[in-house]
């Protein structure tokens, strides 16, 4: 693997490690998961698909940050307004 792409892939799971720790299941789910995520993929060589599987990892975080942003706006909607009935 290209040391490029190998700073990639940590990062990527520094990044997602970072982010499970919030997770609604518990952050040793998360990273259970995640784990078993990167393993299933270490034996893959080929500079595409690492590519790929990077951007779709991206899409993983984007989706969490979004999770977590709702989460946080309905706990604030929560204490400024009355529950709708």
């Amino acid at each position: 693997m290209a040391n490029h792409l190998r700073g990639q892939v940590m990062r990527l799971y520094k990044n997602l490690l970072y982010l499970g720790r919030e997770y609604p299941k518990g952050s040793a789910y998360f990273r259970e998961r995640l784990k078993s995520a990167f393993m299933k993929n270490k034996d893959v060589t080929d500079p595409e698909k690492i590519k790929q599987l990077v951007a779709r990892g991206d899409f993983v975080i984007k989706e969490l940050e979004a999770l977590y942003f709702l989460r946080k706006y309905r706990a604030m909607k929560k204490r400024y307004y009355e529950p709708e009935k």
